[in-house]
């Protein structure tokens, strides 16, 4: 493992989801752990940067479709019925990485659970030579559960920074942590910053 070879994944840290006038912070829906983490992830995005470390924002989207209406999954939809035109629009505020952790080497684009389906996630991750992944973001049973596994079965050196994730319930981030042992190495902010530092 190398500076070249490793990125640190920051997935859906995003101000509709964390922003108190985000789509999420508008709707009543927050968890204290997961307003958190921004300011417990500023140090590790820092140490990153200053070990030549790339930097991957995954950007959840709702893309528009007809009459410029966001094109929400029916499961999505029962789960967020407050989404409205404009949230996580491609290129709007909602949808970018917070103050906080910005900015990003690279931004992908993501429409579902992983950061992998349908979007250029894996071919920017080759092109650039990376083959370690460090993974923090919310949540941690949708999101960042999702992605791992499929950094997984791609091949893909896996560590999950369990206190850089974060769930609506602490039972469920760690029940989610616990299942995601079996395909990556499970560490702490810490620990990742010392692993970056000593690369």
């Amino acid at each position: 493992m190398s500076r070249q070879t490793t990125a640190l994944i920051l997935g859906d840290l995003q101000n509709d989801f964390l922003h108190p006038n985000g789509a999420y912070g508008r709707a009543g829906q927050r968890a204290d752990d997961i307003a958190a983490l921004p300011a417990r992830l500023a140090p590790l995005v820092r140490a990153a940067r200053e070990n030549g470390i790339l930097t991957v924002a995954t950007l959840f989207t709702l893309v528009p479709g007809r009459g410029g209406e966001p094109i929400v999954s029916a499961h999505l939809r029962s789960l967020r019925p407050f989404l409205r035109t404009g949230d996580f629009a491609p290129g709007g505020w909602g949808q970018q990485l917070v103050d906080e952790l910005a900015p990003a080497d690279i931004h992908v684009e993501k429409i579902a659970y992983s950061a992998f389906h349908a979007s250029r996630l894996e071919w920017v991750l080759r092109k650039c030579g990376i083959e370690h992944l460090y993974f923090t973001g919310i949540v941690t049973n949708g999101g960042v559960a999702s992605t791992v596994r499929d950094a997984h079965v791609r091949e893909f050196h896996c560590t999950l920074i369990a206190d850089g994730c974060a769930a609506f319930s602490r039972a469920v981030h760690d029940t989610a942590i616990e299942g995601l042992r079996p395909v990556a190495k499970v560490i702490g902010i810490a620990d990742a910053i010392a692993a970056f530092a000593a690369l």
